[in-house]
């Protein structure tokens, strides 16, 4: 499990040093705009959901090799206990996971899942939060929330050689382009308009970079 969950890890990074805008879908009315623009994209945040229906939509995603990543906190049904997470990675199939809590994080990793560990930066004690989580759980990324404080991105970088996303409260083109300006990634997004505000070619290696530094 463990060469699967660093597979798929690298072929995720390695989308995403070549296109660096993650759709984060809070609606399912969104899915058919973000497979319209999956030549765009460097995978799904999937937000939306439940247990009855949330395997249809993987599919779809895998079907137009679009990596996609389920929140477990926003996932009606779905529980994040050992069984949970093993009916997950066994017959949903996701690339991976995110979440904010750090035993799933942990638990998921074990069964192969690449794991995103969300943290939100709403103070100085965040940062002494993500350098004690990040020991314990061992995550494959780091989601920093919100997108809009990127000066923060240096100082979470200066705690973990991670790759680092970011996202929350993004509303323009030049918000996105700060972010990757301090170092992240990639950024996400749940604007559909701005889901095509990244161009492929402002693609540079450091995801490459950071897939080296990871295997």
């Amino acid at each position: 499990m463990k060469d699967a969950n660093a597979a798929n890890r690298d072929v995720f990074l390695t989308g995403l040093a070549r296109n660096r805008m993650i759709a984060s879908i809070k609606d399912p009315r969104h899915i058919e705009t973000a497979l319209a623009l999956r030549g765009r994209l460097g995978g799904i945040f999937l937000l939306t959901g439940h247990i009855g229906v949330i395997k249809g939509y993987v599919d779809v995603f895998k079907e137009h090799q679009l990596p996609v990543f389920l929140h477990l906190e926003k996932i009606g049904g779905l529980s994040t206990d050992h069984y949970g997470l093993d009916y997950l990675a066994k017959a949903i199939k996701p690339t991976g996971i995110i979440s904010t809590k750090t035993n799933v994080v942990k638990t998921a990793k074990k069964m192969g899942l690449v794991t995103i560990q969300r943290f939100f930066l709403v103070d100085s004690e965040g940062l002494d939060n993500i350098a004690k989580s990040l020991s314990q759980s061992e995550p494959d990324i780091v989601e920093v929330m919100p997108a809009r404080i990127p000066d923060m991105i240096g100082r979470v970088k200066a705690l973990t050689g991670l790759p680092i996303i970011t996202g929350g409260l993004l509303y323009e083109r030049s918000q996105a382009e700060a972010c990757l300006k301090y170092g992240t990634v990639a950024v996400s997004s749940s604007k559909p308009e701005l889901w095509k505000c990244l161009e492929p070619s402002m693609a540079d290696s450091r995801a490459s970079t950071a897939i080296g530094s990871h295997t």
